[in-house]
């Protein structure tokens, strides 16, 4: 559709010269002809297609590979917390004037012992070095690694709930066009039937209100196959959204609603697989072993730590070297600090007592999610195999409706059955047809929400 106006400008600035044949405007014509076709052309994708384009384009993943890179990061933070850091410093301090303090020589010249320097710079090399930190560090450093990991299961987790959503947006396309489908076959049948009604009438054959029947008939089939054309718009907007497409891009959908493989129905194997490979339960199992190694953090707050700390001054005046002298002078320090907490009014016991609650509180999640999953696996499979159950009756009911309308159009044509009768048999088609094609989307929908619950 965005290339009709770029042919209608390529047209209006044709022009026609006595020495152009009607061949070059025909080829002209050709090529133009051929990039609106080539705009125009649908993408098509199966549903791993849709599944992995939809990942790559997800803002929603986006979000989480952020987040998981940004504990990534804080575990490299953590690891450099006992590596020596070095640090410069610099800076200028202009003081009032001062009277001078000397002491009177023998000579009889005066001794400056504190002069008057107004301009002070110092300027500092400092190595800082946590040499011992009772554990706490490398506490620190697990704790964030068990993050970093459950952000990683959480990135996971995000990955599969949209490749979920995808599916469902994928089989919803596909029924809805099927259903389109279904009804503007039912809608050409029901238009022939009613061209034969109508001859029929004029021919003194059958009553006028078989007429009015057909017509309400074709009428309410039209009304379904309006909904219908809607609701594939509306599906093809999800989709679009899902899959990062611009506005308006026709999909082509490769995948038909045909019978899926048939998956495991063994529930106790399916809860296994999923209780090993669901990414909330890595996600909250991280997040304990984190909140566990913070619990040994805190505990180190009562023990000793050491560091050594030095640096190396260069300052004009120098305020380590007397007497003061107006001059860039040198000066080192290295000192080895010792700190111990006696007393902290119980902050680190209310500390530590957090911590724990946190602890119970995600290993009370995590048995509840593991009691949920084991629940929606067995609920999952017992609908995967009673819509399977129900395919084989709605294939039959197809076949069946299909077998009476012939007979029924074989007796309307012997002129022993009515109208009505080829309206029931024609309704009857109709609506097997859709029910089959509702139990197939049905059966693919549970084979993907199958899968999302057991963590494929």
């Amino acid at each position: 559709m965005t290339a009709r106006p770029h042919l209608s400008s390529a047209l209006s600035r044709l022009r026609l010269s006595p020495g152009q044949s009607r061949l070059q405007i025909a080829a002209v014509l050709a090529l133009l002809h051929a990039g609106t076709a080539a705009a125009q052309t649908p993408l098509r994708l199966t549903l791993d297609e849709a599944q992995a384009k939809a990942v790559e384009q997800s803002h929603r993943v986006g979000e989480a590979r952020a987040r998981q890179q940004g504990a990534d990061a804080t575990v490299v933070v953590r690891s450099k917390a006992d590596v020596p850091t070095i640090t410069a410093l610099g800076g200028y301090t202009r003081t009032n004037h001062i009277d001078e303090f000397g002491v009177p020589q023998p000579n009889g010249q005066l001794r400056v012992i504190y002069p008057d320097i107004p301009d002070n710079f110092r300027t500092r090399l400092e190595l800082q070095w946590p040499i011992y930190t009772s554990g706490r560090t490398d506490a620190l450093e697990r704790a964030a690694r068990a993050d970093a990991t459950a952000a990683g299961a959480d990135l996971e987790a995000v990955r599969l709930d949209l490749r979920l959503e995808t599916a469902r947006a994928y089989w919803a396309l596909v029924t809805a066009r099927e259903t389109v489908r279904v009804l503007e076959a039912a809608l050409a049948t029901a238009d022939r039937s009613l061209a034969d009604v109508r001859s029929r009438v004029d021919a003194g054959l059958l009553p006028p209100n078989d007429v009015s029947r057909s017509e309400a008939q074709r009428a309410r089939q039209e009304l379904l196959l309006i909904e219908a054309r809607g609701r594939v718009d509306a599906v093809t907007i999800d989709l679009d959204r899902l899959l990062g497409l611009a506005e308006g891009t026709p999909i082509d959908t490769a995948d038909g609603l045909d019978t899926p493989p048939p998956m495991s129905r063994d529930a106790q194997t399916l809860v296994s697989e999923a209780l090993q490979r669901r990414p909330e339960l890595s996600a909250l199992a991280g997040r304990t072993t984190a909140a566990q190694e913070r619990i040994a953090a805190i505990a180190t707050a009562r023990k000793p730590m050491v560091a050594l700390a030095s640096g190396v001054d260069w300052a004009n005046p120098n305020p380590r070297i007397f007497p003061r002298q107006d001059k860039w002078q040198e000066s080192w320090d290295l000192s080895l600090n010792v700190s111990w907490q006696l007393f902290d009014w119980g902050k680190n016991a209310a500390e530590r007592t957090e911590a724990q609650f946190a602890v119970t509180a995600l290993t009370e999640r995590r048995a509840d999610t593991e009691q949920q999953i084991r629940a929606d696996v067995r609920k999952q499979v017992l609908d995967l195999g009673t819509t399977q159950a129900a395919l084989i009756p709605a294939r039959l009911a197809v076949t069946a409706a299909q077998e009476t309308q012939r007979v029924v159009g074989d007796r309307f044509e012997a002129g022993v059955a009515t109208t009505l009768d080829v309206l029931d048999a024609q309704l009857a088609v109709l609506q097997a047809e859709l029910d089959r094609t509702r139990v197939l989307a049905d059966l693919r929908l549970a084979e993907a929400r199958l899968a999302r619950i057991v963590g494929r």
